[in-house]
Order: structure tokens, then sequence, then C-alpha cells
């Protein structure tokens, strides 16, 4: 009988454990440039059904009702959101936002797959190629973007065209136009870290077009997406996960007391 129960609550123990990561990492990436929170769901497990619903009585009447003991819970999946975070301003021309759907397109060295991301950190590397901002790898925008080594300047357009004023010329000239990917499904993509996501199946393949265009955002140059976690909310939601795993805790004891208490049992 108390097996059971002890069984039950380490479902919901595991489970919140869980959630308690998902948690965690949100808050620890509430700063982290374009983040996107995830969501842990969690589903009922199958159920000892002790009697069925719709039986006859006596009587030959149908029963409304029948017994079923759940079995438990488990983690049905994490979701990603992917609502827009807020922008910060910046006083760089290389900072880049995509206000609304997509995803840029880098890059992976080692591999030579496309890979995805929010981010528009952006730097210059040394074959004067537009990479993202980081101090790890350094993943290429694609397609591939090139500045001349006498660049004065550079705009980054709403529609994704790139263009640069060079020494002594007061001319802009286009030297790139900026691509985005979207995709049916973007809950689907694999997260690989560094702000990276991967293709899968799930995802479905990535739908490409100019910023603006086919229902995809448009960029605002010289500014950042900053993390959708909420803070407020997730500490919040962190409180009611560690007291549900309390109350787990304390089914744990209340079912070992039990046991004990059935085997101190005497006949007399």
């Amino acid at each position: 009988m108390s097996i059971q129960t002890l069984y039950t609550a380490a479902t919901g123990m595991n489970s919140l454990d869980t959630k308690l990561d998902v948690l965690a990492n949100n808050l620890a990436n509430a700063n982290t440039t374009a983040f996107k929170a995830a969501r842990c769901n969690f589903e009922d497990l199958m159920y000892k059904q002790l009697r069925l619903p719709g039986l006859q009585d006596p009587q030959g009447n149908f029963t409304p009702t029948g017994i079923a003991v759940g079995l438990g819970v488990r983690v049905q999946g994490t979701q990603t959101d992917f609502t827009q975070g807020n922008f910060q301003e910046t006083d760089n021309p290389l900072d880049v936002a995509i206000n609304g759907r997509g995803f840029f397109q880098v890059l992976d060295p080692f591999t030579g797959q496309t890979m995805y991301t929010r981010e528009g950190d952006w730097s210059v590397n040394a074959n004067y190629q537009l990479v993202i901002g980081s101090a790890q790898t350094g993943f290429i925008i694609q397609p591939p973007i090139t500045v001349p080594q006498d660049m004065t300047n550079i705009i980054i357009g709403a529609d994704g065209k790139v263009q640069v004023q060079q020494y002594n010329n007061l001319n802009y000239t286009i030297v790139g136009q900026l691509q985005l990917a979207n995709f049916i499904n973007p809950e689907g993509l694999f997260k690989l870290g560094q702000n990276l996501f991967q293709q899968t199946d799930s995802s479905g393949p990535p739908l490409l077009a100019n910023p603006g265009q086919n229902g995809l955002g448009t960029l605002v140059p010289n500014t950042l997406e900053l993390s959708n976690v909420d803070p407020v909310n997730t500490l919040v939601d962190l409180i009611t996960t560690q007291r549900s795993f309390e109350m787990n805790s304390q089914i744990v004891q209340a079912a070992d007391q039990i046991m004990q208490l059935i085997t101190n049992l005497r006949r007399y």
C-alpha cells in the first residue's frame, strides 16, 4: 500500500528537481544577450484502475465513476519561450537586434554546418569578416560579409543592407545583404549553447528571406536584444517549486512512518 506512495512521491521529487534545473538555468542567463527562457511541462503517469467506470451495479445501472489511483508524474518536455526580449541601445554600430521573428545564420568553422542565433553583438575578425563577438569561436555570419580594410564607418539598415564608408570617401558602399532564417517550429531547434541553435527534423528546414520580408522581423541597429527572462516571476515559480518539493518529501516521510507502524504490528 504505502510502497506505491513512496514511488509516486519520488516521481514528483524527480520531476521537480528537473524543473529546478530549468529555473536555475533561466536565472543564470538573465543577462545573456538574446537568451530565451525555457518552461518545464509535466504530465501524469498511468493509473491503477481498481474499478472501471461504467460497470453495472446489481440493479443494472451503470456506475458514473470508477476508482483510479495515479502513479505519479514525469516531465513532458521543456518548451522555449521565443517572445521578444527588451532592447538596449548601444553606441556600437556592429550591434544589431532582430525585432520580430527570425534568426541570424552563422557558420561553424569546425563542422562546416550552419547554426542559428538571435545574438547580434558582432565584430570583425582578422580577415575583415563579420563574426559573432565571441572569445570562444569565430562564427562567421552567413552569407559572409567582408568589409574593406580602410573602413571608417559601417551602417546596418533595418532591411539588412550593410554599408560602409571608406577613407577619403564620403559616400557609403553596400558590401553585403543580411538574411534571416525562420522555422515552422522554432521550439524544435536543438540547443547547442553559446546562444546557438541547430536545425532538426522537428524544426523543419529554414525559410530564408531578407529582414522585413515573408513575416520576418526587421533589424534594429546600434541595439542588442536582452534576455526575455522575467526574474520576478521566475523567483516566484522557484519558491512554488521548492514548496512542492518539500511537500513530496513529507509524503515520503509519512509513507515511511506508516510502513514502520505496519511492520511493528504484533498479534496477541
